[in-house]
């Protein structure tokens, strides 16, 4: 089963992990687990039945952690049809949970790596493929999937945890090796920013910079009553194929504009451009650049009037971030840029 959360903030979960543990696991299951990391190997031998069997088992979902189960067979594999999965693919799923999902790739693929924060959760999707052909393909790893350094791999599969969803979308886009694709389960309001157009309520930050580095496509629209327990909000599935080459752009220099223009993204570019703040970081920025070129003796014009100068000419005069498109805004950093104004 897979995990899900009910909101988009950016909080990490709760208990920080400094490294990966090696997953063990003990022989009497009333003792406590050893420390986890880590492990391709059945960590620990336990009579077995058979397979077992998701509909028996009854773990409960630690929805601090944003654990909702995704439970219904046929969205699961619809989702792993339109993921394109390839016998020779590498996968990694974050949050497998107790491995609804994790089975069926594991039949499909070269090796699904599985990275999971809960340490019942690690035990239950070892349950499931122990005894069976797959085990082997099976690497579990043991940590927060922020704070851990990602494998390679060619696609991600994942029903994530929604409070991680900005931060494992702009993880992803900047993971090197480059990557096939990610199918991925969001909040629905989340998802649908990330294809969000100019104009529309909900094109943010987000929106532009996964549209510059990505193409997304929405998947799959998924009701409450997929999951157990039920969350609060709708979900959907998108793919999101990053775009190889990436496009030749100082990403930094990028975000820091866009997060300065989407601030307040309804307010003209000169509103938001010209407040105290910002003036100030742009005319530091400025000097900073200047003597990195070694021209401390250049005499700098205001970053004020040079902004000013820029934003009185078509199209910018009255322009808004909520209305720019991806090439406008590579246009106007580029004039910045040219004039000596820089946002990193």
């Amino acid at each position: 089963e897979n995990s899900i959360s009910q909101n988009t903030s950016r909080s990490l979960w709760p208990i920080p992990f400094s490294s990966v543990i090696k997953v063990t696991m003990p022989k009497n299951p009333k003792r406590r687990s050893q420390p986890m990391a880590a492990t391709s190997a059945r960590p620990y031998q336990k009579p077995v039945a058979g397979p077992s069997n998701a509909s028996n088992n009854l773990i409960s979902a630690n929805t601090t952690l944003g654990q909702h189960f995704l439970k219904n067979p046929a969205v699961i594999s619809a989702i792993i049809q339109k993921s394109g999965v390839k016998g020779t693919d590498v996968v990694l799923e974050i949050g497998p949970g107790t491995g609804n999902m994790t089975l069926p790739l594991l039949q499909q693929s070269k090796q699904v790596v599985a990275l999971e924060y809960d340490s019942r959760m690690v035990r239950e999707v070892l349950k499931r493929v122990e005894g069976t052909p797959v085990s082997s393909k099976l690497k579990v790893i043991q940590g927060d999937a922020i704070k851990t350094a990602w494998p390679f791999f060619d696609l991600m599969v994942a029903n994530l945890p929604y409070q991680i969803s900005s931060q494992v979308v702009f993880k992803l886009l900047s993971h090197r090796p480059m990557f096939r694709c990610a199918v991925l389960m969001f909040q629905e309001e989340f998802a649908l920013r990330l294809t969000a157009r100019p104009g529309e309520a909900l094109y943010c930050r987000l929106s532009v910079n996964t549209q510059l580095l990505a193409k997304v496509d929405q998947l799959l629209k998924v009701g409450k009553q997929n999951f157990r327990p039920p969350p609060k909000v709708e979900s959907r599935v998108v793919r999101i194929e990053p775009k190889n080459p990436p496009p030749p752009v100082n990403f930094e220099e990028w975000d820091g504009m866009i997060r300065i223009l989407f601030n307040r993204k309804n307010k003209t570019l000169r509103a938001v451009l010209t407040t105290k703040s910002v003036l100030k970081m742009l005319e530091e920025n400025r000097k900073t650049v200047v003597a990195l070129n070694g021209d401390v003796d250049m005499e700098l014009r205001p970053a004020q009037e040079i902004i000013e100068e820029i934003l009185q000419n078509e199209p910018w005069k009255d322009a808004r971030a909520s209305k720019l498109d991806l090439d406008a805004f590579l246009q106007l950093m580029s004039e910045f840029n040219e004039a000596g104004i820089h946002f990193s």
